[in-house]
């Protein structure tokens, strides 16, 4: 049995399977050693994935391919996989970067450029096979353009700052029980201010219309593809984007790329199926 691991800040998604057609998925909440200690890593995987995965024999699971959020260098890649090996003693265990895993879900065995929209946001230049360049995602604070994150932000900000609609800003506040004070409480005193922030983003979906937010979105997403995509220097390649935000905001993306004479290639909501269809292929 093989396990595919789609694993980002937000959610983890656990995908067992023998043949690509009888894959089962659980989902727990989001792995990311660099804001997780090792023990609240086991915890998540002890308390989620073990109780949800009753039917499955972990012993039985002889290959896994952990892509993750976080996962950017050799040590953190390393340690990630000794805590997968406390869990799947008889498994070969393989941890990469959730950008190589998107990188792969998309564009299989085919050159093109990758990206990710989700809580964060990454991109990357793939042969093929491995990624052959990387503008750095630097996360919520220095990057992640174009991420829930990032949109949240931006929301935060206009409307405190009344750059949006008063009816806009006022409907926000009301809907998530926010104060100005209660905001920056969660921002700059407690934990995981990333997922906060993100947390946000879904409220624009349903406002996507209003002239302001529109605008607001367009700006968003072009400093995407302006300090990311566009670096790669290969604009007659496919960009193609994973994630809940990049699936929510397809028409948004498309328009932004339009813009700026890119073509939009495949969208998708999750990698697993497109993961799972490449550790199908034969080698």
């Amino acid at each position: 049995m093989k396990l595919t691991v789609d694993s980002g800040s937000t959610k983890t998604d656990w995908g067992f399977f023998n043949t690509k057609d009888d894959l089962k998925v659980v989902k727990t909440q989001g792995i990311n050693p660099c804001h997780q200690t090792e023990d609240e890593i086991r915890s998540i995987i002890s308390s989620e994935l073990i109780t949800g995965i009753p039917d499955i024999d972990l012993g039985a699971v002889s290959q896994v391919f952990y892509y993750g959020a976080g996962c950017a260098t050799e040590s953190i890649c390393a340690q990630m996989a000794g805590i997968l090996k406390e869990f799947l003693p008889n498994a070969v265990i393989i941890v990469d970067s959730d950008m190589l895993g998107a990188a792969r879900a998309l564009c299989g065995k085919s050159e093109g450029v990758a990206c990710v929209l989700g809580t964060g946001s990454n991109s990357c230049l793939y042969n093929g096979s491995i990624i052959i360049d990387q503008v750095p995602s630097l996360g919520y604070i220095l990057g992640d353009e174009g991420s829930a994150s990032a949109l949240g932000r931006r929301l935060i900000g206009d409307c405190l700052k009344r750059q949006l609609p008063e009816q806009v800003c006022t409907e926000f506040m009301q809907k998530y029980s926010l104060t100005k004070d209660s905001i920056i409480e969660s921002v700059y005193r407690k934990p995981m201010a990333n997922r906060y922030i993100a947390s946000f983003a879904p409220f624009l979906i349903d406002k996507r219309s209003i002239p302001e937010v529109h605008k607001m979105l367009i700006q968003c997403f072009s400093e995407f593809f302006t300090r990311n995509v566009i670096n790669y220097h290969k604009p007659w390649l496919p960009v193609h984007f994973i994630g809940s935000l990049a699936n929510s905001f397809s028409d948004e993306l498309k328009e932004t790329a339009d813009s700026l004479g890119m073509t939009i290639g495949k969208i998708e909501a999750s990698p697993m199926s497109g993961l799972v269809d490449y550790h199908s292929l034969p080698d």
